[in-house]
């Protein structure tokens, strides 16, 4: 049986259905993560995102996440609406349950279809019953854009802490299982948080090493 310990503060780069089985349950305080969308996505130089392409990985990843999580806590995870349904059925499936949803607008379109597409979305689930924050954060938060040079779909680290400071406390282990380039990562260690990221990527495991 691994400790806990034993994977905090620390990147892996591989497949997170490897590493979370590991985890021990109810170990993790809170989840704050990006997974890929299921929407082939590619951006402007040709950059996509390992996974994108199929959701095989989706009800696997996030019952995983539910036994890993504390009793009472909280994941925030963001996704692509095209596909909401799907996530949906991975978030029931795993026992989560809708506890609220969060917008953050751009000032960019960062694609355009029928409609220009210029915000990003996210949803906060609940694994039993936590207590309300003492000062709940607002649903609509503010964006900063990071010119996504080390992903192509690179979160702002700004925009990742409120989360974090709202949901957790100092201490508390963070997991981002689909890390990315480790904005999630790095805004924990900045609150005084421990993480734990899983990228399947070399080079954005790479990156988010150097930057935690």
């Amino acid at each position: 049986m691994f400790y806990i310990q034993e994977f905090v503060n620390r990147v892996y780069q591989g497949d997170c259905l490897d590493l979370l089985p590991e985890l021990p349950a109810g170990s993790i305080d809170f989840v704050l993560t990006d997974p890929p969308y299921l929407v082939r996505f590619q951006d402007r130089s040709g950059r996509s995102l390992p996974g994108d392409d199929t959701g095989q990985w989706l009800k696997p990843a996030f019952a995983e996440l539910y036994r890993v999580l504390k009793p009472n806590s909280f994941l925030v995870s963001f996704y692509g609406w095209p596909k909401v349904d799907e996530f949906f059925a991975a978030w029931k499936a795993a026992g989560f349950r809708p506890a609220g949803h969060l917008v953050w607008p751009k000032r960019y379109s960062s694609g355009r279809g029928l409609l220009a597409y210029s915000h990003e979305q996210a949803y906060l689930l609940a694994k039993g019953n936590p207590p309300r924050p003492k000062v709940p954060l607002a649903d609509v938060q503010q964006w900063h854009y990071t010119g996504n040079r080390l992903h192509p779909t690179q979160k702002p680290v700004p925009s990742l802490k409120p989360l974090i400071e709202t949901f957790t406390r100092p201490g508390d282990i963070v997991l981002d299982p689909f890390c990315g380039s480790g904005s999630t990562l790095l805004a924990a260690k900045i609150l005084g948080r421990r993480y734990i990221g899983v990228e399947l990527d070399a080079e954005y495991a790479k990156a988010a090493r150097r930057r935690v």
